[in-house]
């Protein structure tokens, strides 16, 4: 069994608000990250790329979930329904937690997995454990890089909910320890895996949009009511970010699919970032209106802007415009836009069976939009084909939560090459980090590191699969 860290002082806040170490990284008064650490760092001997690297063969793939708050909970349940799949353990901070789902699972006729929890330490004693191929992270995300490291210590593979850390030495040690421990850590990017951001890469790689020029996606979501609920975000750690941090929190749900879709890691790479905000308002206006004044956020101030905005350039000169938004009223869209010299999709643009719309020559003219329909069906990914009536029945969002887990599954027992990895994880969870930096700078461009060190420019295989089988079970 490969070393466990130590507990750090972070951990004991069971999910309360980070220690000043994190923050510090997260403010606009401290950049992110030193100069020397956006550079790649010399790999040790015997280190080597995990690009390319398949996973070992599972017979059958044994999960740990860290991590069971909204998320986490939600999530054991699909596990537990792919085909050689098993959840063994469940950990949280709070017992009864860990109880709950082990009853939930066991509930479903699954196997009861073994509980963690009731110390911050939990999550450790659980990774001593032999029958753990797998850990899934659900935690808050100031703890998202202490749990994904120590998975990968212990000798497993992780599946990290976004972002896999929130500062750029986070990252790079993520790159770092994921080579020397021979361990693939995946971005849980659900939303790389639904059915019209899957067939819109499938279209952009046959050419549809012909040389696609931009991209623009986000993550327009509001979520003032859930923010100031005292019980859905636990200790209320997604609404104490916008106390002390100006980062893009939560962009990749939009930039990951058009990241995706222009090949960046494979073939292109992101390569500055200049970020915008406008000014805090959206929170503070709601609790003046909704919340009565004895509640402990009237002792907040917020410094996160309402719509922090990313411009992204890369390599072969595309740009992508990458978007957050949690704290004003809309409508939700992950706006889901790619464009190109022969013409453009827009997801969320309305009533329609896909919700998308599209414009291509020379199908179309008379500028006017069409439906997205008949080119989904065109372009719809094996995945979905293969499994979507499971995704309707066993997944969230759609189904989107279900094909990733089905796949992730899929590729550690037929033992295959991910199509998600830890460079791409690194590079779409950059921008947490980056936006920081650039507003610090009044906007001014900053460098996104390269963490494949020079490999993207060989082109290879990711979510633009050939289709394969699970392999049969027992």
């Amino acid at each position: 069994m490969s070393e466990t860290p130590a507990v750090s002082r972070r951990l004991l806040l069971g999910g309360a608000v980070a220690s000043g170490a994190l923050a510090a990284g997260m403010t606009a008064s401290a950049p992110s990250a030193s100069a020397a650490a956006e550079q790649a760092p010399r790999r040790r001997p015997g280190q080597k790329s995990m690009i390319g690297v398949p996973f070992d063969a599972h017979r059958t793939v044994r999960v740990g979930v860290i991590g069971l708050g909204n998320r986490g909970s939600g999530m054991i349940t699909g596990w537990a329904a792919v085909p050689g799949c098993t959840v063994t353990a469940v950990c949280d901070i709070r017992a009864d937690r860990a109880k709950r789902a082990a009853d939930r699972l066991e509930s479903k006729g699954r196997p009861r997995p073994a509980e963690y929890g009731g110390s911050a330490d939990s999550y450790a004693r659980m990774l001593t454990r032999d029958d753990i191929d797998l850990v899934y992270v659900a935690t808050p995300w100031e703890f998202h890089y202490e749990h994904g490291r120590a998975a990968l210590l212990s000798g497993r593979h992780a599946v990290v909910e976004l972002p896999i850390a929130t500062e750029l030495r986070q990252l790079w040690d993520l790159v770092e320890t994921s080579e020397r421990t021979r361990r693939h850590l995946l971005l849980a990017e659900n939303c790389n895996y639904g059915r019209n951001e899957l067939a819109m890469l499938k279209a952009a790689h046959d050419g549809l949009f012909g040389d696609v020029t931009n991209g623009h996606g986000g993550y327009l979501h509001d979520l003032r009511e859930l923010l100031f609920s005292d019980t859905y975000y636990t200790d209320s750690w997604r609404r104490l970010w916008h106390t002390r941090s100006t980062a893009s929190f939560y962009p990749m749900h939009g930039l990951a699919p058009i990241a995706a879709a222009m090949d960046i890691n494979r073939g292109d790479r992101m390569t500055t970032l200049r970020a915008t905000a406008t000014a805090p308002r959206g929170l503070a206006d709601y609790r003046a209106r909704f919340v009565p004044r004895g509640h402990p956020s009237w002792k907040e101030t917020y410094i996160n802007g309402d719509l922090v905005t990313c411009m992204i350039e890369t390599e072969k000169g595309r740009t992508i415009r990458a978007e957050h938004d949690v704290s004003s009223p809309r409508p939700y869209s992950r706006i889901n836009t790619l464009a190109g010299s022969r013409g453009i999709v827009e997801d969320y643009a309305g009533p329609s069976p896909t919700g998308a719309r599209i414009y291509v020559e020379p199908d179309h003219g008379g500028h006017t939009w069409r439906d997205f329909e008949s080119y989904r069906k065109e372009y719809d990914h094996w995945l979905w084909q293969k499994v979507g009536d499971d995704a309707a029945n066993n997944g969230g969002h759609g189904g989107m939560d279900y094909i990733l887990q089905w796949r992730t599954v899929q590729l550690m027992r037929a033992g295959l090459v991910p199509d998600i990895d830890v460079y791409d994880s690194a590079a779409w969870c950059a921008p947490v980090p980056l936006s920081v930096r650039s507003l610090a700078k009044d906007g001014r461009p900053v460098e996104i590191p390269d963490f494949t060190r020079g490999a993207w420019r060989e082109r290879r295989p990711g979510l633009d699969s050939t289709p394969t089988d699970m392999p049969p079970v027992g």
